[in-house]
């Protein structure tokens, strides 16, 4: 049975917390007795009334990163759970790669996410507790698209497996959620081409749909709480079936 007060007493810092999925998980974690410190890149984003505190820089801007770390610590303190949620893509292609669209999306969503993750997780460290949940992408575990973004994604979960194994005795977990497609509004530049996409996409996964951002939400929750406390170093696919197997070939190969 879930616990309704699961993060009662708890600081939690979500990035990304004004996109589809993060305004999903600031909900969940505030409903159950999170205080939520949101993160996003324009105070526009973070209206929810669920987030008790608002801090504003950009990924790409190192010098907003680094302003915004000691500023949430001298405001929030050290966070008792980290939930690394933003991430960007548009690069769909090896045809559609550039030098600048590469820099821009590792910069994004890998570099960025380790330069403002880092201090808070050794701060956690330092004071021997700490839960700190990765989205991710099932892009890292299998090719879908998105190069560089799943280039990105693939060190995040390198690098949520090296907090796991060196700060694990520091009192540190960290899980890392892969969540499959996702109707929130990413996909909304690719039905603006082709308003039938979805119909096409729900066949590639064996639940006969996609996941919606409360499901992902829900894992996010159930790893950053003390019920995974044996947990750490996992990477989880929350993904209706994607990455279990490839339907398609079992409908159009075998039973031709």
């Amino acid at each position: 049975m879930v616990a309704k007060a699961d993060f009662e007493g708890r600081t939690v810092v979500v990035t990304g917390a004004g996109g589809g999925l993060g305004s999903a998980i600031v909900k969940l974690m505030a409903e159950r007795g999170a205080r939520v410190v949101g993160c996003d890149q324009s105070a526009e984003a973070l209206a929810s009334p669920h987030i008790a505190s608002r801090h504003v820089f950009n990924l790409l801007d190192r010098a907003s990163i680094e302003a915004a770390i000691p500023a949430l610590l001298d405001k929030d303190g050290v966070p008792d759970i980290l939930i690394n949620n933003a991430g960007w893509t548009r690069a769909e292609t090896i045809d559609a790669l550039t030098a600048d669209r590469i820099e821009q999306e590792l910069d994004l969503n890998l570099t960025g996410v380790m330069t403002f993750a880092d201090p808070l997780i050794k701060a956690m460290a330092g004071r021997g507790s700490g839960s700190v949940v990765f989205i991710s992408s099932v892009n890292a575990i299998a090719h879908f698209g998105n190069p560089a973004y799943a280039a990105a994604k693939a060190g995040i979960n390198a690098y949520a497996k090296s907090i796991a194994v060196e700060l694990g005795r520091s009192g540190l977990r960290a899980n890392v959620v892969c969540p499959g497609s996702i109707r929130t509004a990413a996909w909304d530049h690719r039905l603006a081409k082709d308003p039938e996409i979805l119909g096409r996409l729900k066949r590639l996964y064996p639940l006969g749909r996609i996941v919606n951002a409360s499901e992902v939400a829900e894992a996010v929750a159930f790893l950053a709480s003390d019920r995974a406390s044996g947990i750490t170093g996992a990477v989880v696919p929350v993904d209706a079936g994607l990455t279990a197997g490839y339907l398609p070939f079992i409908d159009d190969i075998l039973g031709a």
